[in-house]
């Protein structure tokens, strides 16, 4: 709550307290009118994990108070649409994708992506080990459990570049028990859970990063109205430039001198559901498998976008028919406020 200053006059003070009344006189010095934070909202795509890392590290380090700012980071969930909260104009940004900002264009929504935290998407498909799941081209003939929203972005892609058939199919309903039943069975993940999950049952699976298959979507992306950036651009540049630094440090964490423990309090404060022992491993898989150092971050900074790998992505996707070949790409990005050098390797 903003506490409000007032000033009297000594000519109003001897007015209203009347001949005699004792003044109760300041201390000398001037007084310091706290700065105004410019407020801004984002929304995450999922509960809060070490995956989002970066922002609770920005947030319980003081780094965007520091850049003049308090924000409100919601988590999203099962029954949370960040995009919709996006378009409603519940919230200034929200956490999306590559391939989401591509579809911004398609339904000439007036949306756009502008910085993109990871270089490689964390997708991943997981297999038994020693079952001979040594590259994509292996997928053929095996029975392969992918979610509904992959069955439409990524998995044509695979079908197309590697010679897969839409019968290996079987819905994955996020329920690891078919996977554990059946040492055949392929199915998708996230490089930060599924496969803790497996591993605490005993297994250790194989994995394969999408993004190796040459599905370079951007992960972890911050996606914007075009009017709110118009309005707010210089809060919002120092929203992004706070958020890099708060990915660097936590990416290094203890390790390169930084005290990450308040953000994961805030994290689990957020998510009760997270333990301490799956934060450090997704940790360590990000930096292990270099999703957010690695790529044009490594010279750009983490963050980091270029024009020639959205027209990359957008080729590989219009190849497939996920989006038309004649959409204007250009229109999803806007690379003003990153590539500034902040954290790179």
């Amino acid at each position: 709550m903003a506490i409000q200053r007032f000033t009297v006059s000594r000519r109003a003070a001897l007015g209203l307290l009347g001949a005699g009344a004792p003044l109760l006189v300041a201390a000398p010095g001037p007084v310091r009118a706290q700065p105004r934070l410019d407020r801004l909202s984002f929304v995450t795509n999922w509960r809060a994990q070490a995956e989002h890392g970066g922002f609770y590290q920005a947030q319980a380090a003081g780094l965007y108070r520091q850049a003049g700012l308090e924000v409100e980071l919601r988590t999203g969930g099962p029954q949370i649409n960040p995009a919709q909260l996006l378009l409603g104009g519940r919230v200034d940004m929200s956490m999306g994708n590559g391939l989401s900002a591509l579809n911004f264009v398609r339904e000439s929504i007036p949306f756009l992506c502008i910085g993109a935290i990871f270089q490689k998407d964390m997708q991943v498909l997981i297999a038994h080990p020693n079952t001979g799941l040594t590259g994509f081209e292996a997928l053929r003939g095996r029975t392969i459990l992918v979610g509904a929203e992959a069955r439409v972005t990524w998995w044509p892609f695979l079908v197309r570049k590697y010679g897969l058939r839409e019968d290996q199919l079987r819905p994955y309903t996020f329920n690891l028990q078919p996977f554990l039943a059946d040492r055949q069975i392929v199915q998708q993940g996230y490089l930060g859970s599924e496969p803790f999950s497996i591993r605490e049952a005993g297994i250790q699976p194989d994995t394969l990063l999408l993004h190796d298959a040459g599905f370079e979507n951007y992960g972890t992306t911050i996606n914007i109205g075009q009017r709110t950036l118009a309005e707010k651009r210089d809060a919002i540049q120092r929203f992004m430039d706070a958020t890099m630094a708060g990915w660097d440090q936590y990416l290094k964490g203890p390790a390169g001198g930084f005290d990450t423990a308040a953000a994961n309090a805030l994290i689990k404060q957020h998510n009760p559901e997270m333990p301490d022992a799956l934060l450090a491993f997704g940790t360590r898989m990000m930096n292990e498998a270099g999703i957010v150092r690695s790529g044009d971050a490594a010279t750009l900074g983490i963050g980091a976008m270029t024009e020639a790998r959205w027209q990359r992505f957008h080729a590989a996707v219009a190849e497939v028919g996920v989006l038309p070949r004649d959409l204007d790409w250009r229109r999803a990005f806007d690379l003003s406020l990153v590539n500034r050098g902040i954290g790179k390797a």
